[in-house]
């Protein structure tokens, strides 16, 4: 059954919103790291050092959808950048401290890039199987 109250996007605008869901994750991620790595230091405490990345990222996250959701739409930025803010600004600063020496800064901002851009494809894919009954062999 499909969802008889939307209406028909055209396949253009549909493969441009697409790409920019994944674009805006890979950014939100990528500053996520930026700012876990500018806030924590490598000395801090592991505890500390996650409740202080995990606030970081929380805060890129409202701050990157805020400019975003008016051009992709609210659910499709800030779901993903919830999510992408909150673990992935725990995961980076439990990187960041583990480490004896921290690597370069762009490794970290693609590493912060492609977590952002799987978290994406991750709640894309949720969210048509929530849509879509025929996704997954049960429809």
């Amino acid at each position: 059954m499909r969802n008889q109250g939307a209406a028909e996007v055209d396949p253009r605008r549909r493969v441009v919103l697409a790409v920019g869901d994944y674009v805006v994750g890979g950014l939100t991620g990528a500053a996520t790291a930026a700012a876990v790595r500018l806030v924590v230091a490598p000395d801090l405490d592991m505890v500390l050092a996650i409740l202080i990345g995990t606030g970081a990222g929380m805060i890129v996250h409202v701050a990157v959808g805020a400019a975003a959701a008016p051009l992709l739409g609210l659910f499709h930025v800030m779901v993903p950048g919830g999510l992408i803010g909150m673990y992935g600004g725990m995961l980076f600063a439990m990187r960041d401290v583990m480490q004896h020496a921290p690597g370069p800064l762009g490794n970290a901002l693609m590493v912060g890039a492609v977590f952002g851009a799987v978290v994406t494809g991750g709640v894309r894919l949720y969210d048509r199987v929530l849509r879509d009954p025929g996704v997954g062999g049960y429809g």
